[in-house]
């Protein structure tokens, strides 16, 4: 468990149970092509990284510490989608503007369908909450950690609940 977050033990959000199939889901990256969570299925430990808006503070700092970190979360045998509710062409200028190089999709419509199977859709604020989830090369659920909106990730043990899965 994270100082800053909620890891969570048999279960997670949404009454999705660790050690289970995570849902599927094809969404949109920051250039409108489509990325499939299943087609890593067999090959790569997935992390998957739900976050409230872009430009916000705290998202910003997350995403942008991912990107300095990259060649650690990213393997032969991992990959990391960053998924919120904010439209494709705000993803691509987010992207742009802060020089972010991995997938970041677009669960904007219907809107937070993906985050509302993981459990973390806020309905009232309409955005994901600060979740991730690391899914196996099975396709399985592994781990999963909730923070509050104003506290930020834990990356370093993000990057061994992943490397533990690929």
């Amino acid at each position: 468990m994270t100082p800053a977050g909620t890891s969570t033990g048999a279960a997670t959000g949404g009454g999705l149970a660790l050690g289970g199939p995570a849902p599927d889901f094809t969404l949109r990256d920051q250039f409108g092509q489509h990325t499939t969570l299943s087609s890593y299925r067999g090959s790569k430990a997935v992390l998957l990284l739900f976050y409230p808006f872009a430009f916000s503070g705290v998202c910003t700092g997350e995403m942008s510490q991912v990107r300095a970190r990259l060649d650690e979360f990213l393997t032969f045998d991992t990959e990391v989608l960053a998924i919120s509710c904010d439209p494709m062409f705000a993803l691509r200028a987010f992207a742009d503007t802060d020089g972010l190089n991995f997938p970041l999709l677009s669960d904007f419509w219907p809107h937070g369908e993906v985050a509302s199977a993981y459990g973390v859709f806020d309905p009232v604020r309409g955005a994901a909450r600060r979740s991730s989830y690391v899914v196996d090369k099975a396709g399985n659920l592994t781990w999963a950690v909730h923070n509050p909106e104003p506290v930020g990730r834990d990356l370093d043990e993000h990057l061994t609940r992943l490397l533990a899965a690929a």
